[in-house]
């Protein structure tokens, strides 16, 4: 005969690891897509302008490998973006056939804007936890991050 289980299916559930990190970092996601939307733009428009101000001009399809997006996916990106005044597209020099993706005064002035209102909305998800604390929890998740 099985003993009686001390927790329900549910708690046992809601006490792993795997469970309380996706739900911790949806609610983190929320947090900095709600600053974002400041801005009229996503968490991936934020990537994509900060990756494209750190190796840009670059390559739309290299810039889609450095972010892992899909290239119909970046397409709709950088079209709102390039819509916006924030990039430009240019035919790359090193290949006439493909476009090179660079940011303008607007997008750099978008993506320090939104680099702000990122760590804002990050310093309130990590507020209910100490200095020390915050500086534990990242060097952990890191080395997860890594060894994943």
């Amino acid at each position: 005969m099985n003993p009686a289980p001390t927790t329900s299916a549910l708690a046992h559930i809601q006490t792993l690891p795997t469970w309380l990190v996706g739900r911790v970092a949806a609610h983190g996601r929320a947090l900095v897509a709600d600053a974002l939307a400041a801005e009229g733009l996503r968490l991936a428009h934020h990537a994509v302008l900060a990756a494209t101000d750190e190796y840009g001009p670059l390559a739309q399809a290299d810039l889609g490998r450095r972010l892992a997006i899909d290239p119909k996916d970046l397409v709709g990106l950088l079209n709102h973006l390039q819509g916006a005044g924030l990039v430009l597209r240019t035919p790359d020099p090193a290949d006439r056939r493909k476009n090179a993706i660079s940011l303008t005064p607007a997008g750099a002035d978008a993506l320090a804007r939104c680099t702000a209102l990122a760590q804002a909305a990050n310093a309130e998800f990590l507020a209910p936890l100490e200095p020390a604390e915050r500086d534990t929890l990242l060097a952990l998740l890191g080395r997860i991050h890594d060894a994943s």
